[in-house]
């Protein structure tokens, strides 16, 4: 978790939303990435997607079976759809999204009956820590757009 705060950080320094995502296989990193939908020009371009999919390429196969990812924040339909068709074995995060979050938040894409894959979710991890990087990213946007 501590080197996906990394690559949120990297993205907060961008003026991106401050989210970091890492794949995991047997205890090695496999892809790592931040958030980059402003500089990409491209709404699919969460830190899980562009994660998944250097993970893929790196592991020869679109299907990241015994893979891990950690992320900052809970994610989204989105990213919890490619997370299930990715085979991802488990999905960790720290801070819940009670707006937009797929893992239990807002839906449950994760365990969904109605799907071919589920995947274990672990929350809270690093909490305070992921919590307090989108918190001042967003204090310090709302203090930069007042008057």
């Amino acid at each position: 978790m501590r080197a996906a705060l990394r690559e949120a950080e990297r993205g907060m320094r961008e003026g991106e939303v401050p989210a970091g995502a890492v794949v995991v296989r047997d205890g090695r990193v496999l892809a790592r990435a931040h958030n980059r939908p402003i500089h990409l020009h491209d709404p699919s371009a969460h830190a899980e997607i562009l994660a998944l999919r250097r993970a893929a390429r790196k592991a020869g196969n679109y299907r990241l079976e015994g893979c891990d990812l950690y992320v900052t924040i809970e994610p989204c339909a989105m990213c919890a759809g490619a997370i299930v068709q990715a085979r991802l074995r488990r999905t960790v995060f720290g801070a819940r999204d009670p707006k937009a979050g797929a893992c239990g938040s807002v839906l449950n894409i994760l365990d969904h009956p109605g799907l071919n894959h589920r995947a274990d979710i672990v929350s809270g991890v690093l909490v305070d820590a992921c919590a307090a990087v989108l918190r001042n990213f967003f204090r310090a946007r709302r203090k930069s757009n007042d008057p």
